[in-house]
């Protein structure tokens, strides 16, 4: 039978745990370390065949195994990757391989979680020396607590390590005892998880403090003959471009680094879209509900891609998933607004609200200052932002023959469109067309005006974008026509 403080299945009440060392004994707590609870607790997970990291899409081929791998092994792992690959998602997942809950010393004063079977601090060996097992106390520290971690730029040695305490010193405290120390936050996770993010940004002297951990399990502070044997799972995340440049990290740390996983941005546009859908966490009925097209999902998602292979973006940055997030809630917002002013439900995202995107995309992107040369912000989104459009559209255009339609503008027809032109008007401009554009409505079939506004410019749009009209823009408002 489970340990009550292991089960998983039920709500344990801590007052129902046992309060003293001697009941925790007679309950059959055995003590063991951090790695080993977490490598147990997974392997069990991985024979009931528990879905491991929920939330985590694409990376059931690659990146999961390698850190189930590493879990077993029971290694510290660094998490490399460009930003916006769930690298700090994953590190915070693995407190789920926990136990529920985990018992201590119930002493005022420590710093640490001792271990009742393995003191750590002096008092805490003094009271397991001098009392017996009915006298020593047990409290019980929740999984939900036994994960911290540390962004690195302006991380001191004091922060993550300790520093002697001035004030101590001033009240009579030896310098050459251990309760002249103030433990930083890593000692203070003893017996669970810490990690630190961007791993080359952190002071050479704070990884000096790091590697001697790694190695030796221990925590020295300025010197000092007093060391603790620490019982914890480090963990690491870094982008490649910084983590493999010369001097960035001191390389007697990185060879105490047991494993490497590597991360990746979604390897398929469908993936793409599913992450964004699962992690935009936008409520789209209400009282003012929104329904989005696929296709404007796709070409969000295309915008992210094309901006990770653009030569006018910063590679070694990379695009995060954040930029294709901030995209779409602007273009919902935009849609929504719409929907308020002229009593659409459900609103329909178009082509037109992706001219608000550089609100929330242009502090997403970092240019590279060799590849685009004078381009500015902007054109560099309205390039990329164009080529997306391109690329559905040409594989609609594949699907539903729809450059034909090009050919209806050699007669002179002009189409005004814009984000604020209610859709019940997108019938009138279209009055003059020839049942051509009906082909249009096969991209996304409906009687919906809202629907049907939303087809109307993502063909205008696809057809600019493959050079077959022209188009010009003047606050929002958009006229494509045959020059």
């Amino acid at each position: 039978m489970t340990a009550p403080w292991r089960r998983t299945d039920i709500s344990i009440d801590p007052a129902t745990l046992p309060k003293t060392l001697r009941q925790l004994r007679e309950a059959g707590w055995k003590s063991r370390s951090v790695k080993d609870e977490l490598r147990e607790n997974f392997a069990a997970a991985l024979e009931r065949g528990e879905t491991l990291f929920p939330g985590i899409v694409g990376y059931d081929d690659t990146v999961i195994p390698e850190l189930a791998i590493a879990i077993l092994a029971g290694h510290d792992l660094l998490f490399l990757g460009e930003k916006g690959q769930a690298k700090s998602r994953m590190m915070r997942s693995l407190v789920r391989f926990l136990d529920p809950w985990l018992p201590y010393l119930d002493l005022a004063g420590t710093p640490f979680h001792e271990d009742p079977e393995r003191p750590l601090s002096r008092a805490a060996r003094e009271l397991v020396a001098t009392r017996s097992d009915d006298e020593i106390p047990i409290a019980w520290w929740p999984r939900e607590k036994r994960y911290a971690e540390r962004l690195a730029p302006g991380t001191k040695f004091a922060d993550v390590i300790g520093e002697i305490d001035p004030a101590k010193l001033v009240a009579g405290v030896s310098m050459s005892t251990e309760d002249a120390l103030h433990f930083g936050l890593i000692p203070r996770m003893h017996r669970a998880i810490f990690a630190m993010n961007e791993l080359p940004e952190l002071d050479e002297l704070v990884q000096v403090g790091l590697f001697n951990i790694l190695e030796e399990r221990d925590v020295q502070i300025r010197g000092f003959p007093i060391s603790f044997d620490l019982d914890l799972i480090v963990l690491f995340s870094a982008n490649p471009a910084t983590y493999n440049r010369s001097g960035k990290v001191i390389p007697q740390l990185k060879d105490r680094i047991g494993t490497i996983i590597r991360t990746h941005y979604p390897k398929e546009r469908d993936l793409g879209i599913e992450i964004l859908q699962a992690e935009a966490g936008i409520d789209l009925d209400g009282p003012h509900p929104v329904r989005i097209p696929y296709f404007m999902l796709e070409i969000l998602e295309q915008i992210a891609i094309e901006a990770r292979r653009s030569r006018f973006i910063d590679h070694q940055s990379g695009v995060s998933a954040r930029f294709s997030l901030a995209n779409y809630r602007t273009m919902v917002a935009s849609a929504r607004r719409r929907g308020i002013l002229h009593g659409e439900r459900p609103a329909v995202p178009r082509i037109s609200d992706l001219g608000h995107l550089a609100a929330s995309a242009l502090g997403k992107l970092e240019l590279d200052l060799m590849g685009s040369h004078q381009m500015s912000e902007s054109e560099v989104l309205d390039a990329i932002v164009a080529q997306a459009i391109a690329v559905v559209f040409g594989e609609y255009v594949q699907q539903y023959g729809l450059e034909s339609i090009a050919e209806i503008f050699a007669k002179g027809i002009r189409i005004e469109v814009g984000d604020q032109l209610p859709s019940a008007r997108y019938a009138d401009r279209i009055a003059r067309v020839p049942p051509v554009w009906e082909k249009a409505f096969e991209v996304n079939a409906s009687d919906d005006p809202a629907i049907r506004a939303s087809c109307v410019e993502f063909v205008l749009a696809g057809l600019h974008s493959i050079d077959k009209i022209s188009r010009s823009v003047d606050h929002g408002r958009i006229v494509y026509e045959r020059e």
